[in-house]
């Protein structure tokens, strides 16, 4: 085996070091010059008092800013101080107010009790004044009576205020009703007799509040009858009078007036026609009636004119009007064969044009005649069809 060469190390020169050399150090310009070292210390005097300057006139401008927030602060404490105290009179004025609403809202509730109270006690009373006139009068004639409609606010009936009270309502007014239809018993030191000539005399008022009650429990049973009876003769005469009219008995007794019949309900197809054409077939009756007319006067005054006397002309003796110069003279009876033979041109006439106008409303019928012909036609075709198509189906 071969051994590897060992590295070479470098070999450490002994020479000596080259040494830089240095320039040659010249002496400060001025180094040792007296007018240099005063001129440099009054440099140094200058600005030793311009920082002294200057350190004070920052002294005094901390101390003026020290005394403006100080000022600053013994004012926001003076402003918290005087806000603490506005709060409070203000709390305290807003709580002098609350109470005062609290107080007046208190008094409007009260005094409306006491309205309400002021009248239900007079509806009381004219109730119990009602119900000894009923007692007292014969019971004949009518069990009920129809009281006006008397408009409250907003337009409102009695009976539609009642219906729109909320139950919190109904509430208050049954307590303030029964306060003062209960009375409260002041059996305090009765004795034993005492005591029973009350019991004696709750019971009787107990036995006439249930007589009453009984009275007017019939009295409404009575009056659930009368009505009931009077619908049904009303529903009567409705029926009676939509029979005269031709409609259907209950056409007239619903809620909303009958429809108009615009078709057969025999008919089995569908009616696509529009509400102009099935509007269209319950026209034309006056038209026909005054065509009717005019026709019928125009026969009349055509008989009247046909048969009308005809006068001829009286004879002209002398030169008749219109003669020309070297004509000759008109023989008698010409004059007259001319006026016959104008009125029979006239008659031809009329005749021709009244002949006209039947032969062109003939056509007219003839064409609508042909038209309803194709229709029916065109029906029949469809309905067969439809006929078939079902058959088809059900095969």
């Amino acid at each position: 085996m071969k051994s590897t060469p060992a590295p070479r190390r470098r070999r450490l020169s002994r020479r000596p070091e080259r040494r830089r050399k240095k320039p040659p150090q010249t002496p400060a310009e001025g180094e040792g010059d007296p007018e240099f070292i005063k001129r440099q210390d009054q440099k140094r005097s200058d600005l030793d008092e311009q920082l002294k300057e200057y350190i004070s006139e920052w002294r005094k401008q901390r101390s003026k800013e020290e005394d403006e927030l100080k000022k600053l602060k013994e004012k926001q404490a003076k402003r918290k101080i005087s806000r603490a105290e506005e709060e409070q009179k203000m709390a305290q004025r807003k709580k002098e107010e609350e109470e005062r609403r609290v107080r007046e809202a208190e008094e409007k509730k009260q005094r409306e009790i006491e309205e309400k109270r002021m009248r239900l006690e007079e509806a009381e009373k004219k109730r119990q004044a009602m119900l000894q006139a009923m007692k007292d009068k014969d019971k004949k004639g009518p069990n009920f009576t129809i009281a006006k409609k008397d408009a409250g606010v907003l337009g409102l009936s009695s009976a539609a205020m009642e219906r729109n009270k909320t139950k919190e309502q109904l509430e208050e007014e049954k307590k303030i009703s029964l306060s003062f239809r209960i009375k409260p018993l002041a059996i305090e030191g009765f004795g034993e007799a005492k005591l029973r000539e009350k019991a004696q005399e709750l019971w009787e008022l107990i036995v006439k509040l249930e007589t009453e009650k009984y009275d007017l429990e019939e009295r409404q049973k009575r009056q659930d009858y009368d009505l009931k009876e009077l619908k049904e003769r009303q529903k009567q005469q409705l029926r009676h009078k939509a029979l005269k009219k031709g409609l259907d008995p209950e056409a007239l007794t619903g809620k909303y007036p009958p429809k108009i019949q615009v078709a057969s309900k025999y008919e089995r197809r569908v009616d696509t026609r529009s509400y102009d054409d099935k509007k269209k077939l319950f026209e034309g009756g006056w038209d026909a009636i005054t065509k009717d007319s005019n026709e019928k006067i125009w026969n009349e005054k055509k008989e009247q004119y046909t048969g009308r006397q005809k006068s001829k002309l009286p004879k002209w003796f002398g030169e008749r009007p219109g003669k020309k110069a070297g004509e000759p003279e008109t023989p008698e009876g010409e004059e007259d064969a001319k006026a016959d033979e104008d009125i029979v041109e006239d008659d031809e006439e009329v005749e021709e044009e009244v002949v006209e106008e039947e032969d062109e409303e003939a056509e007219e019928d003839e064409e609508e005649e042909e038209e309803e012909e194709e229709e029916e036609e065109e029906e029949e075709e469809e309905e067969e069809e439809e006929e078939e198509e079902e058959e088809e189906e059900e095969e």
